[in-house]
């Protein structure tokens, strides 16, 4: 299971980090990854990273601004999200992906409750 948490209200320009609990020993045997979905919008890809950390990849919209990582004796992920923007306003949600690296597998996409990131003008 997987646990979104660290949203909240931010202005424009702020910074948030979220964190996304784990449990269940395959975690650091996975590949994870950041969805978001705003508001009337589908899903989309925020970032990923390798079950080692060794490869990230990140959607065009967030290059420079975002930065995943994952801590896997703790069995955590984050996503630091800097220079923040309204557009950047959606619920966020970790994934796991069925393999250990992002070129591999696909992802799980049972949606959790994620955490929510609001970004004020």
């Amino acid at each position: 299971q997987l646990a979104e948490s660290g949203g909240g209200l931010v202005q424009a320009g702020g910074s948030v980090r979220l964190s996304c609990a784990a449990s269940g020993s395959i975690f650091r045997n996975s590949a994870m990854g950041w969805f978001r979905q705003a508001p009337g919008k589908v899903h989309e890809f925020v970032a990923g990273i390798s079950w080692n950390g060794g490869k990230t990849e990140y959607a065009d919209s967030v290059k420079g601004r975002f930065t995943i990582s994952r801590d896997n004796d703790k069995n955590m992920m984050y996503l630091q999200m800097t220079s923040l923007i309204p557009e950047d306003t959606a619920n966020y949600f970790c994934v796991q992906r069925s393999a250990n690296y992002l070129t591999l597998g696909r992802w799980n996409l049972d949606w959790g409750q994620g955490t929510q990131v609001t970004v004020s003008a």
